[in-house]
């Protein structure tokens, strides 16, 4: 009797600690995502849309980059135009199976039997039609700050891509991480008016959101969350796609003299067109395939902004022996020379 009434206090501490830890992380891990319910939203389609999305697009928001499939066995990475935007599975094993899906207009595989609404919902909101939801290798959390034209100009875009039929198999994540991605989106129920365009700081800003700019070029923690202070100062590791080389990390692109310090706009906007510097090609993990579609204005504009950004001391390196650094703690070129503030 007594070893009954142990074990059932056993599982009753259990029980608890279990509510506690789905009550501190959020719900949204065994019930599904916050997500609201679509509408009947639809947009007109209109010259002036088609050709803002497909700036977008084949620009800043590189869509393309991640939902084509990608040649890996040339250094640069193109994608296979001929199937632009049937889809890809990441190369990234260590999440489980990533996979972007097919948004061409093909009705079985693609996006074609999607309303406008769901498909802007998944662009913002990280949700997909059936209520899932998505991993944020899909940046809809930068995408939420889209104006509502530019988003609407995305939409009607995307629906006039040519249809492929291409059937990809699902994400698969690993553990724990296909219940956490459950607590990552965040309906947008509020309007999104024009983005602010008085400065080329402001302009410039919008850009580097929508092009998820910090996303790549932020080092981060154990729990992928951006480190203190840290901001656009370089240290995101990357696996190459190709896996004939060993892991990059991003660059400081802040203006400090470990960052951008001996960059001009000129050698900015020559660096994002050619993917290369000082004579050597960049990692064409960095999309610069569609980054170099960006009109010259906008790239001022960009380079603005990240000139307006707080200066990070933090020197990273891809052709540098790797050493430890204590501001990332990764192992990267001339980490020794990094010290924790």
């Amino acid at each position: 009797m007594r070893l009954k009434t142990v074990l059932l206090g056993l599982v009753g501490l259990v029980v608890l600690l279990l509510l506690g830890g789905i009550t501190a992380i959020g719900w949204e891990v065994v019930l599904g995502p916050n997500a609201r319910p679509v509408t009947d939203r639809t947009f007109e389609v209109t010259d002036a849309r088609l050709a803002r999305g497909q700036y977008l697009v084949e620009g800043p928001t590189h869509c393309l980059h991640c939902h084509t499939t990608h040649d890996l066995s040339v250094p640069t990475y193109p994608i296979d135009r001929a199937r632009a935007g049937a889809g890809w599975e990441l190369p990234t094993p260590e999440l489980g199976r990533v996979v972007a899906p097919n948004i061409t207009s093909d009705v079985e595989t693609g996006l074609g039997g999607w309303t406008d609404d769901e498909i802007a919902r998944a662009i913002q909101e990280g949700v997909s039609r059936d209520g899932t939801a998505l991993f944020p290798v899909m940046p809809y959390p930068a995408f939420a700050q889209l104006d509502d034209e530019d988003l609407a100009s995305i939409v009607v875009y995307i629906r006039s891509l040519a249809p492929v039929r291409q059937a990809l198999p699902r994400t698969e994540l690993i553990f724990p991480l296909k219940h956490i991605v459950n607590t990552i989106p965040e309906p947008v129920t509020e309007p999104r008016p024009s983005h602010p365009t008085g400065t080329a700081v402001e302009r410039g800003e919008y850009l580097a959101t929508i092009a998820t700019c910090a996303e790549c070029h932020t080092p981060v923690d154990e729990q992928g969350g951006e480190l203190p202070g840290m901001r656009l100062s370089g240290g995101g590791l990357f696996r190459d796609p190709g896996q004939t080389m060993a892991p990059v990390f991003s660059s400081n692109i802040t203006p400090d003299a470990s960052g951008l310090a001996h960059y001009d706009e000129a050698f900015f906007i020559e660096v994002i067109r050619t993917g290369r510097v000082t004579g050597r090609t960049l990692t064409h993990i960095m999309p610069f395939e569609f980054f170099r579609n960006m009109t010259d204005d906008d790239l001022r504009d960009l380079w603005a902004y990240l000139e307006a950004q707080p200066p990070v001391r933090h020197r990273v390196s891809n052709t540098d022996s790797p050493a430890m650094c204590a501001v990332c703690n990764q192992e990267h070129g001339l980490g020794e020379l990094n010290r924790a503030q």
